[in-house]
């Protein structure tokens, strides 16, 4: 998750490769184990803020629901790049 609120931590080590279709293709399951360890990440702080309406916890949540967007923008963004390749 973030390391400080208001900044997005880079993303796991699969960000910044340049997207290439065989490349693209093995990074596939580290995408999607990115995707499962970001939510699971954020299961406890989701429980404190829903379950015992701890504010901060709140506040976590939001961060990381940002850094889960980032994640699916650059996601959707390598998706279409690979798409676009293959044609």
């Amino acid at each position: 998750m973030s390391d400080r609120w208001g900044k997005v931590a880079p993303l796991m080590e699969t960000q910044n490769e340049n997207v290439q279709s065989d490349a693209a293709a093995s990074s596939t399951p580290a995408r999607y184990n990115e995707l499962v360890q970001l939510v699971a990440n954020m299961k406890a702080d989701f429980e404190k803020f829903y379950n015992d309406g701890n504010k901060a916890a709140g506040t976590r949540v939001r961060g990381a629901m940002q850094e889960l967007k980032a994640f699916a923008q650059t996601v959707r963004n390598e998706v279409t790049e690979i798409k676009n390749t293959k044609e």
